[in-house]
This record gives C-alpha cells, structure tokens and sequence, in this order.
C-alpha cells in the first residue's frame, strides 16, 4: 500500500469513528430525514424520473428505513455519490447510510471502518460488448479497451482477470454510470465492465439494447448491500433489521397488500412478532411496534421490490437467480425474528 492510500484509509477511519459517535439514530429522529447515499444514477437500482423522484431497488431500502425510523418514506435526502466520494460522505457523517451497489470486503469493512449490515442483491462483474465485434467470451478481449469506473473493486477484479488469462488491455477511465455508457456508446472502449447488474440496467436504457451482449463469465463474487459507519451498533441494528424484515416479510407471505390483515389475523408467531402485534422486537431496537409495517406497506417485501425494480417484467429482466430465496435455491436468508 502507497503512503498516500494508507493516509486515505486513516482519515476515512478516523472521519467514521467521530462521526459514529454521535449518535446516528437520534441524529435521525431529530433532524426528521434520513440522508441516505446512492449512486449518480442506475436505472432500477437508483435513479431520479423526470420530476426528480428517487426510484429503484436500492432507493426502496433508503425509504423503507425513513418508513421504520420517521414514519415517512419520503422523508430522505438522497446524495448522489460516485465509486471515489462514496466512503469519504459515509465516513464523514455527511451521509446516515450508503445504499449504493457497494461490494462487501474485508478491506472495507476493517480497514475502512465500515459495517456492512446484510447483502441485498448478490452480483458479479461481467462484460458487455457491443454484439458486430464479434467476441463472444471475455478471453477474446485481448489488447481490448475497457471502460472502468475508478474507485471500485470491479477495476481490481479486471486486472487480476487479464493478468490471470496472460491478456492485456488498456483501461479507460470513467467516473460515473453515465460517462461509461456515453464513452460506450460513442466507442471509446470496446467493452463496459461492471457488475452484470448494473450492465443490464445500462442496456435496458440504450436505443436499441438488442445491438449489444453480456458475456458469459462472470469475473468474481460482488455481495452488494448497505453499509453504515463502525462503531454505532444501534443504528446498524437499525438498517440490518429493516433489510431483514423486507426479507423476511417476502418469506413469510407478508406483502405490502395484506400486511395489516396479516398483522391482526395472522396465528404464525414470527410473523406477529415481525409486525409488533406481539413482543417487543421494535422496543429492543429504540422504534414502536409498528416499525416493520410501515416498511412492508410502502415498499413492498424483498420479492415486490425486486420484481418492481428490476424482475423480469421490467426492461433490465434480472432473474431472481442468487437473489431468490433460500426456499427456492437462492441465498436470500435473514436469522429469525425472534
């Protein structure tokens, strides 16, 4: 590690450990918004519409806290952050959480200071092409040149690819989402490199999405989810349980549909101690009983709020795959309500 990168890893641990301190979840309440960090804009993971409105399946984890926390899923600030700025806005307390197609690793959860709070969407780096070059495996790309986001585990991952495969490439650099796909587009690299997620996101916006492929490998394991500072347990126990409840809501049949009439009519003891009508689950975590409601009702359990955002019926036509649950062969699993 250079001295510089090890002054960089310091100061973002040390700007996370004061600002832990204080105190997220009162900080919350108090100031009656949740400043939740997201990408710079990814079709159905994060994006605003054309009135501004924050949508997608990372955004619905920001809302469903602001709904288990305040009581108002609207009630976010959400700040755009890139694969740099991300960690410095988290650490320095400019952001309460980061929800952001952020790789779970070790370096950034001990070196960093990070805690991440659970795995929403389990995803791998991938490559997509444009279909008249021809390639129809990443091994074809030899002396290719790939665009890559700078500040990300995706650009490690391709140099350990190539070097493994003894190809080379030349990398061209990107910031954002949307300069990837503009340098794309325009031909400045002949191959986008991301997690395949946020590759089929990008196609499903192009003007003729049919005209390029995902190639088949998928490079490495890229477990995304949200992540909070170090050091303020009772906030991540916050943001992990809401995950969990969405989780375990889509389990246990809770949808945002019948949540109320699963809340009084259910006999299943999880789900009654899920959705406060016995227990005294929301107390442990300093919220009300009715925390897990509020977010079941305006977003959806885990399954609504990926089929919304990014299911089959939606043009990016993600699979469950991976992210189905552990009852159907995938590796969506929360620890019990209990």
């Amino acid at each position: 590690m250079t001295k510089s990168v090890l002054l960089g890893a310091l100061t973002v641990a040390g700007l996370a450990a004061g600002a832990a301190a204080a105190g997220t979840l009162d900080d919350v309440k108090t100031r009656g918004t949740l400043n939740c960090g997201v990408t710079t804009g990814l079709v159905g993971f994060a994006a605003p519409d054309a009135n501004g409105e924050w949508n997608g399946f990372d955004v619905s984890v920001c809302r469903a806290v602001a709904a288990a926390v305040l009581g108002d899923p609207n009630a976010v600030e959400f700040v755009p952050t890139t694969g740099k700025t991300r960690f410095t806005a988290l650490a320095s307390g400019e952001i309460d959480m980061l929800a952001r197609n952020t790789t779970w690793t070790f370096s950034r959860d001990v070196d960093l200071k990070f805690t991440f709070v659970g795995v929403n969407y389990y995803d791998g780096q991938g490559f997509m092409v444009p279909k008249a070059l021809g390639v129809s495996s990443a091994k074809d790309l030899d002396g290719a040149t790939v665009c890559i986001q700078t500040g990300t585990t995706t650009e490690l991952n391709l140099a350990d690819f190539f070097r493994a495969n003894n190809i080379s490439y030349e990398p061209v650099p990107i910031e954002t989402n949307a300069e990837g796909q503009q340098q794309y587009l325009a031909g400045a690299c002949d191959t986008y490199t991301t997690d395949a997620s946020g590759l089929a996101a990008t196609r499903a916006t192009f003007e003729n999405p049919g005209d390029h492929v995902l190639l088949p490998e998928i490079i490495s394991k890229e477990p995304l989810g949200p992540l909070v500072r170090h050091g303020d347990d009772e906030w991540a126990d916050v943001v992990r349980w809401t995950l969990n409840a969405l989780i375990t809501a889509e389990e246990l049949g809770v949808t945002s549909a019948n949540v109320s009439e699963m809340a009084t009519s259910s006999g299943n003891p999880e789900v009654k101690r899920l959705l406060g009508t016995e227990g005294t689950l929301g107390e442990m975590l300093g919220l009300d009983a009715d925390w897990a409601q509020r977010a079941i009702a305006t977003q959806g359990n885990y399954g609504e709020i990926f089929a919304k955002n990014i299911g089959e019926e939606t043009p990016i036509a993600l699979a469950r795959g991976l992210n189905a649950q552990w009852t159907n062969g995938g590796l969506i699993y929360s620890p019990p309500f209990r």
